[in-house]
């Protein structure tokens, strides 16, 4: 993989890789798939906590705590968490603290920044660098809650009026609030601020950036792979320096903006290239939904833009069938189908080794005979810890400093030392 890294990420569009699907093209997606879930796994959804919205460990044991790093040779350090927050009316689990007693009111942690260690950068073929945007945490309720309204994005698009993008994700992506520890920038401008001082760092070597994330976090890694490209964050500031690719890697991605936005991503060429994996059954990547008026479906303009490789877990047997809505979206399901599709016409056959348990982590998607139980992925007794005193107090939040290198834009985890972990 990583002496092919630039066919992989789509140099040549996946030519010739889709169908059938390429054994180490899937091996890449699901990587970067798991970097996408990490951010989903380590999100505090405990409605009881006074740390609900945020993530659970600082950035610095993040992806040891989430299990994805033994025996894998890629190796990633987290440089930053990204907090989101919206002026719109959104559903709370987006961009609102889930607690009544927050930790922040109005933020909500929304992924992270990773870059390659020196290992790492061997084992991948270049110096990579990560945007990880958490997906969604609760059922599809959500996608009928949001207002599929487009606004103009000037603010992102040099101004061009024409290029319009959905509300609530332009809202999350730009609304920055001054009363908020964590939002007093928006997080565009702490995503962007991060890949700046990250390419420039590493302006002397091979670098990439890929861009990553599930259903809520694959509109928004679209809207942030567009906005790096157009306005020039894949290259150092050195005016000697070229730009390089960006490919961003979405999973259930609803569609992100209208025809201009389409066209403006096609302009961009070379530059910039992203692949969306779709599940047959799952109802996320067709919103916003086309309007049927008198047995015509009118298009309510929004626009997919890339490619796409679509799968099918219908297919599989081990998932329990028919499945339901919510397990057809489930990142989860996603990567089993990426590890075993075999295209259209295909049966279903795991010609990647990825355990099957992995499937049930927030479901219960897999047959009976599978013997896993359901929706087993949760902290030790839930966080709830036992003291020499013998009380019982919830402990699920590692405190850091957001103004650390590790949590606000260092090299260095909290105490200068670098930390090695390793990612799948």
């Amino acid at each position: 993989m990583g002496s092919n890294w630039k066919k992989l990420s789509g140099e040549d569009e996946w030519s010739n890789l889709l169908d059938p699907l390429d054994v180490n093209l899937r091996r890449y997606i699901i990587h970067y798939g798991e970097m996408a879930q990490a951010a989903r796994d380590a999100f505090n959804s405990e409605k009881v906590s006074k740390h609900a919205g945020d993530c659970l460990y600082k950035p610095s044991h993040l992806l040891s705590k989430v299990q994805i790093e033994q025996g894998n040779p890629y190796k990633y350090k987290v440089t930053k968490y990204l907090y989101g927050t919206s002026a719109v009316d959104l559903p709370s689990f987006l961009v609102k603290s889930l607690s009544r007693e927050a930790w922040s009111k109005e933020s909500n942690w929304i992924g992270y920044v990773a870059v390659a260690t020196d290992e790492g950068k061997e084992a991948l073929g270049r110096r990579d660098i990560v945007v990880a945007w958490r997906g969604t945490v609760q059922t599809l309720e959500w996608i009928n809650d949001l207002k599929f309204d487009k606004v103009a994005a000037p603010d992102i698009f040099k101004g061009d009026e024409n290029v319009k993008i959905q509300r609530g994700w332009h809202s999350i992506y730009t609304t920055s609030d001054p009363k908020s520890k964590f939002n007093k920038s928006c997080v565009r401008d702490q995503v962007l601020e991060e890949v700046r001082r990250l390419v420039d760092l590493h302006k002397n070597e091979e670098v990439s950036l890929t861009i990553v994330g599930h259903s809520m976090g694959a509109a928004l890694a679209t809207l942030n792979a567009v906005d790096i490209v157009v306005n020039g964050y894949n290259k150092p500031t050195d005016p000697s320096c070229e730009a390089f690719l960006v490919t961003a890697f979405v999973f259930a991605s609803p569609r992100v903006g209208n025809s201009s936005f389409k066209n403006m991503f096609t302009s961009l060429g070379d530059k910039i290239r992203v692949l969306r994996i779709e599940n047959a059954n799952d109802v996320v990547p067709h919103y916003p939904l086309k309007l049927q008026v008198m047995c015509f479906p009118i298009n309510i303009g929004y626009s997919h833009v890339g490619k796409v490789l679509r799968i099918d877990t219908s297919k599989s047997p081990y998932l329990k069938q028919p499945g339901d809505i919510q397990r057809w979206h489930d990142m989860e399901t996603y990567l089993h189908g990426v590890a075993g599709t075999q295209g259209d016409e295909g049966k279903f056959d795991l010609v990647v080794t990825r355990s099957i348990a992995l499937v049930n982590k927030y479901s219960d998607g897999l047959n009976d005979d599978c013997h896993v139980p359901a929706k087993w992925w949760v902290e030790k007794n839930k966080g709830m810890v036992r003291f020499d005193d013998g009380v019982w107090l919830l402990i699920d939040h590692e405190d850091y400093d957001v103004g650390t290198s590790s949590g606000g834009g260092g090299d260095g985890d909290d105490n200068g030392d670098e930390e090695i972990v390793v990612i799948e």
